[in-house]
């Protein structure tokens, strides 16, 4: 079953390939990855090569074909998926 954007949005993230589409630091615009951790104000990605420490609201990215602003996930995981 595909979750829309706003199910996705309440959902938990960790275990899911992410891919980085637009960011304030370009270096990160196409990284791809699987989420291993989750804070209110960031990301972690485990990528082919490193793991990486990516600040939510300063990222868009692409879940599951669906596009997230990360401004509107820059909240404790708990609280956003109680909501």
């Amino acid at each position: 079953m595909k979750k829309n954007l706003k199910d996705m949005m309440r959902s938990e993230f960790i275990g899911s390939e992410i891919e980085v589409i637009d960011s304030k630091n370009k270096s990160l615009i196409g990284l791809k990855g699987k989420v291993i951790n989750e804070t209110k104000n960031t990301l972690t990605i485990k990528t082919k090569d490193s793991k990486k420490i990516i600040i939510k609201e300063q990222i868009t990215i692409k879940i599951n074909e669906k596009v997230i602003n990360g401004e509107k996930i820059s909240i404790r995981p708990e609280e956003r998926i109680k909501k």
